[in-house]
């Protein structure tokens, strides 16, 4: 049995312009104050990471993985969710999504796509020189306005979504390939890849890919009400990556699901610190023991109500007292007796 890696920290949610959270150096010293043993970089925020950089120079990555080390800490991974996002853009968040690319590629939504592509791949050759063999994203969606549609939605409309969806990971998957590295999907809302069936739609599409595979978020099978532990179950194969993120889903006779158009205080679905949520993380930690997941538990810290420093501080204690030190033994090995293959059948009645 193989022991889960952390506790890891997805630096997304902390990156800011002010110190310690505008430069790798001094962000690495305050996570490894906190007690984490990872950090995970993404890869969009120059302040703490040039991709390009990485993945041309050997050097530079020896010089970030040592910034690391001086504090106690290694990468768990990278992250290219906003490149992965802008892989596939429906045009009513053109504008919204504009943002996430260079002024140049602004309305220009096939040359924003192609950029983001290129993101992604040099992502995959900066983590081989990392030393990595996950790295984390989001699919994009053509669907997303369409998911419960009013008039309903064309016959042939998904299929062809996602068989472009397909033809477009398809060429980043091969590169993924090419560098050792699997590419974990992040299945969230507004992604054309939120859950195990659409996740299964693509990767039929790419032929069962070997590096198509998940990062697995419970809080956001929370508030779709899926079955988050029966999906380890299912998919623990192709589980490359893990988010600790706690979530609670409380209905009222006035919103469910779909929240009402309100802010994240006031939704009945709300993401919450470690601990402050509804996820049963005793359980789907031990499910990552039972099924000898290897890779790292990371914080990724969302709330609507939690100052972020604090959710941190207790995010990283959490993750400790929930990693199962795997036994070596088998509990009732005491009472075990050796028999020959004669006693054995004499035991079983056969002559």
């Amino acid at each position: 049995m193989k022991r889960i890696k952390g506790p890891s920290i997805h630096l997304a949610q902390f990156s800011d312009a002010l110190s310690p959270f505008n430069q790798l150096a001094t962000i690495a010293g305050w996570a490894g104050n906190l007690g984490f043993k990872a950090l995970q970089l993404p890869a969009w925020d120059q302040r703490l990471f040039d991709v390009r950089k990485a993945a041309e120079s050997q050097t530079y990555c020896d010089e970030v993985s040592g910034v690391l080390a001086e504090h106690g800490l290694v990468i768990s991974e990278l992250t290219t969710h906003i490149f992965g996002q802008l892989v596939a853009v429906h045009p009513a968040y053109d504008v919204m999504c504009d943002a996430f690319a260079p002024e140049e590629l602004r309305g220009n939504a096939a040359a924003r796509s192609e950029w983001a592509l290129q993101q992604i791949k040099l992502a995959a050759r900066a983590s081989r020189r990392l030393g990595l063999t996950e790295m984390g994203t989001f699919s994009g969606s053509f669907l997303w306005p369409y998911f419960f549609p009013f008039p309903q939605r064309p016959e042939g409309l998904v299929e062809a979504a996602f068989d472009e969806l397909a033809r477009r990971w398809k060429l980043v998957l091969d590169a993924c390939d090419e560098q050792g590295i699997n590419l974990c999907y992040e299945l969230h809302p507004s992604e054309d890849l939120h859950d195990g069936v659409s996740f299964e739609m693509l990767l039929e599409r790419v032929g069962g890919h070997s590096r198509c595979r998940i990062l697995y978020d419970p809080s956001h099978f929370v508030l779709q009400q899926l079955k988050y532990l029966d999906f380890i179950d299912i998919y623990h194969e192709r589980i490359g990556m893990f988010h600790v993120k706690d979530a609670e889903f409380n209905s009222t006779g006035r919103q469910g699901i779909y929240g009402g158009y309100q802010s994240w205080i006031e939704r009945a679905g709300r993401f919450r610190s470690l601990g402050d949520g509804q996820v049963d993380f005793r359980s789907i930690f031990s499910k990552f023991a039972q099924y000898d997941f290897e890779g790292w538990a990371t914080l990724e810290w969302e709330c609507c109500l939690k100052d972020q420093e604090d959710g941190a501080r207790e995010g990283a204690a959490f993750i400790r007292d929930h990693t199962i030190q795997v036994t070596e033994k088998i509990f009732d090995d005491f009472a075990g007796t050796p028999l020959s293959a004669a006693q054995m059948n004499k035991i079983l009645g056969i002559f």
